[in-house]
């Protein structure tokens, strides 16, 4: 049974048409049941071969469905819609000779935001996406809303869509893979922030902030749009809003929108949240709680944002505390990918020099802009994975570099790198693990690099 007639027209469709699934993960693996058993005729691609899909692959050659599998699997795309996983290059060959013959080419997400039946709210940026986003469904949860939260965040929405009522709220975060290909719209749009990211997979920045604008490009005159006036390419994008633009700021106060003075955040003049209410630490965080009040303004009532701020203790992976062993307080700081986001929070938050776990895999992004501060902010630097060089190389050429400070030590594992941190950490250190890189070399992702971080930490016997 539907909650929405958009949905069921849609699953009614299906009756008979050929769908492929580019990529068996997480996002798929359960709209091929549902598709299934809306009688289309479904078939599964993927570069893996059966053994390396696991359990999902055991299940789809259970439920009958065709598996093209291995370094050809791209080959003979003849279905009528063909689904491609995020991570999936939009331009590939294939998907454009595909789009040529006329089939349709589409994303979980997009359909998703064409069928959605309620207020949706969207969230991207190169660094805060998910804090923000977990903050805008924590308001609306305040507020007595049912929440469906998903993307890069929680569950595939699309699976959900036909459980959501016109009366729910959508809060989703989006990335630059699936922007790529977006020509839908949410109601209100969040961009964080930009800095350069992604760019093993993007041709380059300029496709990388395009990408990033689909999330408000298509919007209309009753959307609204959240920017990031402190950041140059955010800022630039006002004059193409569409709808409400509202920007938040901590420099100057905005002719609409959030402004912070050091000690409380207002909108619009109104004093909404003193910023020693907010529970979890740093400016940056002071700047996503912004970002997320100015997406729900009017929404929700200044009340229950108060309430949020002072029960909310942040979301796994990001500075989370994991224990104190002999005196070192260790942290958890998976979730930061990118320079930026080293800088911006681990790097930010705690008053002494730290020993820092960081590297992992290479996006092709500058790290010079990281020498200097973990110069300023580190006493002992443990590099690690594919980017472990480039940070190493950033640190010494910083013009702020005095061999031994910070020391540095390379590690092969994450078992090395935790070894090397606590024989360098003292009582009263703390040791935090901020990556500043993605965890694709060692790991399939953040969540996996960071539990075993906490398992490694947790596994320490006291001394």
């Amino acid at each position: 049974m539907y909650k929405n007639s958009k949905s069921e027209a849609f699953y009614k469709g299906l009756m008979g048409r050929r769908v492929a699934f580019c990529g068996i993960g997480r996002s798929h693996m359960p709209l091929i049941g549902q598709f299934q058993q809306a009688g289309a005729v479904v078939s599964a691609r993927d570069r893996r071969g059966l053994e390396g899909l696991g359990e999902n692959g055991r299940k789809l050659a259970e439920m009958g469905v065709a598996l093209h599998l291995g370094e050809g699997y791209l080959q003979e795309l003849t279905e009528d819609v063909i689904f491609r996983t995020p991570g999936m290059p939009f331009h590939l060959p294939e998907l454009e000779a595909a789009r040529a013959r006329g089939q349709a080419v589409t994303s979980e997400l997009e359909v998703f935001f064409q069928l959605c039946p309620c207020k949706a709210y969207a969230v991207t940026g190169s660094d805060g996406k998910t804090t923000t986003t977990t903050l805008i469904a924590e308001f609306l949860k305040a507020q007595g809303k049912t929440v469906h939260l998903g993307g890069n965040i929680g569950k595939p929405l699309l699976p959900q869509v036909g459980d959501i009522g016109p009366g729910d709220c959508a809060v989703a975060e989006l990335s630059s893979f699936q922007l790529i290909s977006m020509r839908e719209a949410p109601d209100v749009a969040v961009v964080t922030n930009l800095s350069p990211n992604h760019l093993d997979v993007h041709k380059d920045m300029r496709e990388y902030i395009d990408a990033k604008k689909n999330v408000f490009l298509h919007q209309n005159a009753f959307s609204r749009t959240v920017l990031n006036a402190d950041n140059e390419i955010t800022a630039s994008f006002a004059p193409e809003v569409r709808g409400d633009a509202w920007l938040f700021s901590r420099k100057a106060r905005p002719a609409r929108g959030v402004w912070c003075d050091g000690e409380a955040i207002f909108v619009n003049g109104e004093e909404v949240l003193p910023v020693s209410e907010i529970k979890i630490p740093g400016w940056h965080n002071v700047e996503n709680y912004m970002s997320a009040i100015a997406a729900v303004w009017g929404d929700v009532d200044p009340e229950n944002i108060r309430q949020v701020a002072r029960a909310f203790s942040g979301v796994e992976h990001r500075a989370e505390f994991v224990r104190e062993v002999d005196g070192v307080k260790y942290y958890n700081d998976s979730i930061a990918s990118s320079p930026t986001r080293t800088i911006s929070g681990t790097l930010s938050l705690y008053p002494g020099k730290i020993v820092l776990i960081c590297g992992g895999y290479d996006k092709h992004i500058p790290y010079a802009p990281l020498g200097p501060v973990i110069c300023d902010k580190v006493k002992a630097l443990v590099v690690m994975g594919d980017t472990g060089p480039k940070i190493e190389e950033a640190v010494r050429q910083a013009g702020n570099y005095q061999e031994g400070a910070p020391a540095i030590l390379r590690a092969k594992t994450m078992e090395e790198a935790v070894a090397l941190a606590r024989q360098h950490a003292r009582p009263g250190d703390v040791v935090s693990l901020s990556p500043a890189s993605a965890a694709f070399d060692l790991y399939p992702n953040f969540e996996v690099r960071g539990r075993h971080f906490k398992e490694l930490v947790g596994a320490l016997v006291k001394g």
